[in-house]
């Protein structure tokens, strides 16, 4: 009896995984870089962040963990030996690596719609829109991880292009909705005070670059999965995406100290809105000041704006 099978290319296999592996470990370190910022600046924030932020820290430790037990399986396990890529089974690091980074991804977004419901004033229909998207991906990328164990050898993989491109699909909508709804309620809080709306745009800029990185690697890997869904090359991208999402949560975090000017916690003894209030009645040294100061009713809406920001920010 024969066996007929196709050797794989190790260019786009092993060699996506290597490269995958490496930029993931590069963006976990960032992560952890990020997190450890985190509890040195934030040691008094609220116990349900600092859970939150280890939990997301411990499930991208356990899918980089994933990720390396996968390269050592095809690389050193199986040194040289291309039989399990063309004729064995998915191996069960990487399928579950899947279902990790749909947790992680759900977990943020799930965090950033939170978000959306505050700055829309408790818009319902909208975040549930949103939670239904966040819970259709995460439900379609479990089904797609227990497909992936009844699958015979890897490149029956084609078999699940419809189902895995749906998944992925839905979070690109997602990334982008969530990134929408952030930037089009922000706009609507803009006034004539120069403080609240510098701090307006730095949010809107904040929400666009992370809706927009995350959309772009989840496309990208959309793209290459249904380009190239026998090879490890939408794997290379998927190791990173997981780890983005991660990131832009935390960076969300560390960046309250430059939206709000401070952290959570006391520093030098001195509040944001009474640096602001000393700074604005200090006579300047250069020259005399020129500039009409705003009216009490202007100080008044924008410092309402500002502290329904400081407020709902997460």
């Amino acid at each position: 009896m024969s066996l007929e099978y196709v050797l794989p290319r190790f260019d786009n296999t092993l060699g996506a995984l290597l490269v995958g592996f490496a930029i993931s470990a590069t963006a976990f370190g960032m992560l952890t870089i990020q997190v450890f910022a985190y509890y040195r600046h934030f040691p008094q924030d609220k116990a349900a962040y600092k859970a939150l932020a280890a939990l997301i820290w411990s499930l991208s430790l356990v899918d980089q963990a994933f990720i390396g037990h996968g390269v050592y399986f095809y690389t050193i396990t199986n040194y040289l030996d291309p039989l399990p890529l063309a004729t064995g089974k998915p191996l069960w690091s990487l399928i579950l690596q899947l279902t990790l980074g749909a947790v992680v991804g759900a977990i943020v977004k799930a965090c950033f719609t939170l978000r959306v419901w505050r700055f829309s004033y408790r818009n319902w229909w909208l975040t549930g829109f949103l939670s239904l998207l966040v819970l259709a991906q995460l439900g379609t990328a479990t089904v797609f991880t227990v497909k992936c164990f009844e699958l015979p050898n890897i490149p029956r993989m084609i078999s699940l292009k419809t189902l895995g491109s749906f998944s992925l699909g839905i979070g690109v909508v997602t990334d982008m909705s969530i990134a929408a709804s952030l930037c089009f309620y922000l706009q609507k809080m803009r006034s004539s005070h120069s403080t609240a709306d510098s701090m307006i745009n730095t949010l809107i800029i904040y929400a666009v670059n992370t809706g927009l990185l995350t959309s772009t690697v989840s496309l990208s890997t959309l793209v290459l999965f249904n380009v190239m869904p026998t090879n490890f090359v939408f794997v290379c991208l998927y190791f990173v995406l997981s780890k983005l999402y991660a990131i832009s949560f935390l960076a969300t975090l560390n960046t309250r100290k430059i939206i709000r000017g401070r952290g959570t916690d006391p520093e030098g003894g001195k509040t944001a809105s009474f640096s602001l209030v000393t700074e604005s009645v200090r006579p300047s040294e250069r020259m005399p000041i020129q500039v009409p100061m705003p009216t009490v009713r202007e100080e008044i809406l924008a410092g309402a704006v500002i502290s329904f920001i400081l407020l709902e920010y997460i």
